[in-house]
């Protein structure tokens, strides 16, 4: 059995993330301008900084019932502890050091933005103004604002064509650490878990 002290580290990386998360998120509330006004170019139009608070889930998606917030707040929170547990059991398993620290890193990123639904509502006042408390409703805010296309879909293509659409994601460093972490996990899963596999075999041949 693994020693639980070598587990730390991995939840040290989750710790990194929330810590550096936050750090940029509350350097863009005190210092930035809300919405268009106060963006920052980096990289000409293609790559800015813009102060964003996003209601819902990713890319501003919104679940269409009444209390759809505290529910999808309560659904990160048992998604996070869930997250932390799966680290736990992987860790006692022989897996890949990377796949370890990706799940660190999802887990930091869970997290982070957990943070900003619990209680940004209630510390920076940021909840929409129909919440019926602060609390389990605040906005997440994000600041990274990638413009990649705009425009209007060649006609040929099915059922979208001819329909405007802009692709301009707007993140922060909670949902970079969960895509790219679930990015490297497909692209390595072969090697991550392949320890496993041979290890069940090998008990299977046992």
């Amino acid at each position: 059995m693994k020693n639980n002290l070598g587990l730390l580290k991995y939840y040290g990386v989750s710790l990194v993330v929330i810590i550096l998360d936050q750090i940029v998120k509350m350097l863009v509330h005190q210092y930035m301008v809300l919405g268009s006004s106060g963006q920052i170019k980096i990289l000409g139009n293609f790559f800015k900084l813009h102060y964003l608070t996003n209601p819902g889930m990713a890319f501003g998606m919104e679940l269409p019932f009444e209390h759809a917030k505290v529910i999808l707040t309560l659904f990160r929170l048992i998604a996070m502890v869930a997250i932390g547990y799966y680290l736990f059991l992987m860790y006692k398993k022989p897996m890949s050091n990377g796949l370890l620290i990706c799940i660190g890193l999802i887990l930091g990123g869970a997290i982070g933005n957990l943070i900003d639904s619990i209680f940004y509502g209630y510390f920076l006042d940021n909840a929409p103004f129909d919440a019926p408390t602060p609390w389990f409703y605040g906005q997440v805010i994000d600041m990274f604002y990638i413009d990649i296309w705009e425009g209007h879909l060649p006609n040929w293509l099915p059922i979208l064509g001819g329909e405007y659409m802009s692709l301009w994601p707007v993140f922060n460093i909670a949902d970079a650490s969960i895509f790219i972490s679930v990015f490297i996990i497909l692209i390595y899963q072969k090697s991550f878990f392949v320890e496993e596999d041979t290890n069940i075999e090998g008990k299977v041949l046992d």
